[in-house]
């Protein structure tokens, strides 16, 4: 991150706070729902409901941005997040779990361990709704009203009056985030390993969010 002297800025984020703050007030007003219902909220439909764990060493994306929405149960239900785009992205030793019976069983997917061979992904959208890490962020701006977000490629973003921010470059050490939804133009997993843990094994525990 830079400040309003053009120098760069690093700290710790815990984007948690960030969608407290955001989103709920968002939703009480009605504003993300009736961005959603014209089309202009891009939202996850159909997901389950069910949270997963990604974690990475380091994560260096170009075309950063970050705004309130929603992800939508196929029943209806609607999960509020914070919708983190991002142009292109580079994974380093990435771990993404999945409890299916806690304490006995889990997915784990692993990709991107390799030096030299992260795993990258095009046109990313994440729905997340905690997240911490070592961030560095350049050309940052704070406060865009979430409609004029531009920076991630993609055509549309959050409510006209919203809050947003977006960054030309992100840099995230120690990557620890909780999810709803990913989707991506292109996700390349170098190194693939998927696994079935019969210890309900998972990339990271919740106390890293707090």
């Amino acid at each position: 991150m830079k400040d309003s002297n053009g120098n760069p800025v690093q700290g710790r984020t815990r984007w948690r706070r960030f969608a407290a703050v955001v989103i709920p007030a968002a939703v009480v007003a009605g504003g993300l729902m009736t961005g959603v219902a014209q089309g202009k909220v891009p939202v996850a439909l159909n997901v389950s409901g069910q949270s997963f764990k990604i974690s990475a060493n380091e994560l260096t994306g170009t075309g950063f941005t970050q705004y309130g929405s929603v992800a939508v149960k196929k029943d209806g239900t609607q999960i509020p997040v914070a919708a983190s785009g991002i142009k292109s992205a580079e994974l380093v030793n990435l771990c993404q779990s999945v409890v299916v019976v806690p304490g006995h069983l889990s997915l784990v997917i692993r990709a991107g361990r390799t030096d030299g061979h992260p795993a990258t992904a095009q046109n990313l959208l994440i729905g997340m709704d905690a997240l911490a890490g070592d961030a560095t962020f350049t050309n940052i701006d704070i406060g865009t009203d979430a409609s004029a977000l531009s920076k991630d490629g993609f055509s549309s973003h959050g409510q006209t009056g919203a809050f947003g921010q977006e960054a030309d470059k992100v840099e995230i050490h120690n990557l620890k985030q909780r999810a709803y939804s990913t989707n991506a133009g292109t996700f390349t997993l170098t190194g693939l390993s998927m696994k079935v843990d019969l210890t309900g094994y998972e990339c990271f525990a919740d106390s890293a969010l707090d």
